[in-house]
């Protein structure tokens, strides 16, 4: 059973390590214009398009799509957009409206002149888990391993700001709140119970309104939680690729 990993805003498909050195016959591709040919695209719907040709072009038959953040974004589109061309869905850290606030967007595109203080004030700190932050947690282990963080630190400033301000637009702009009862795909909706930016009621809220989707919450994990807690995250994707 193929699966491919769809990453979030301005990342790559490094985020996706723990999973694609777990599973056989996984893949997580970078987006066009992530450290890959081609241009970001604008809008949501244009980059399912994108994933629906480099699916169409490698010859997978009904793979199952998971998406972070963005990427969940990617593929509940995909599910949508395409139907008959799912075997399944797993929607990680991500909800129907992903709206951005204001703020952010403006912290970003300032990174375009300034990536140093892009790098360290906003893209860093959302790589470090909450246990990393508050010193009283003295559980370290559970967050994301230094190694795999300074990749996708790396991948992330090279992939920079202007990307990444592109594909929070395009969150902004993307909302399926009330197309979700169309979502006929077998469906995990994966949720951190830590993450601030994509809150566990957005999970909560897509597994309600897919039809028989079902619903995990990952404890202690943040935006990020399937590279802070690979196990009970690969766990849960196990489990759900046995009902299929």
């Amino acid at each position: 059973m193929k699966l491919v990993f769809i990453h979030g805003s301005g990342e790559t498909g490094v985020v996706w390590s723990h999973q694609t050195d777990h599973f056989a016959d996984a893949e997580a591709p970078n987006l066009p214009g992530h450290l890959s040919d081609g241009k970001p695209r604008s809008t949501v719907e244009e980059y399912s398009a994108w994933l629906h040709g480099y699916i169409s072009k490698k010859g997978y038959s009904k793979p199952v799509l998971a998406g972070h953040s963005l990427g969940g974004a990617i593929v509940l589109q995909y599910a949508l957009d395409y139907p008959e061309e799912v075997g399944g869905l797993i929607l990680v850290g991500t909800g129907a409206k992903l709206r951005v606030a204001p703020h952010v967007l403006e912290a970003i595109e300032k990174g375009i002149e300034n990536p140093d203080s892009w790098l360290a004030e906003f893209i860093e700190p959302q790589l470090r888990s909450i246990v990393d932050r508050v010193v009283e947690f003295a559980t370290r282990e559970t967050g994301m391993d230094s190694e795999l963080r300074r990749e996708i630190l790396h991948e992330t400033a090279m992939v920079g700001a202007r990307v990444q301000v592109n594909d929070f637009r395009a969150c902004d702009r993307f909302n399926v709140i009330d197309r979700l009862k169309e979502i006929t795909a077998p469906t995990l909706v994966l949720s951190g119970s830590w993450d601030v930016l994509t809150p566990p009621k957005y999970g909560a809220f897509l597994a309600e309104h897919i039809s028989g989707a079902l619903y995990e919450e990952i404890e202690g994990g943040t935006h990020h939680f399937f590279a802070e807690k690979p196990k009970p995250t690969n766990k849960a994707i196990e489990a759900f690729l046995k009902t299929l």
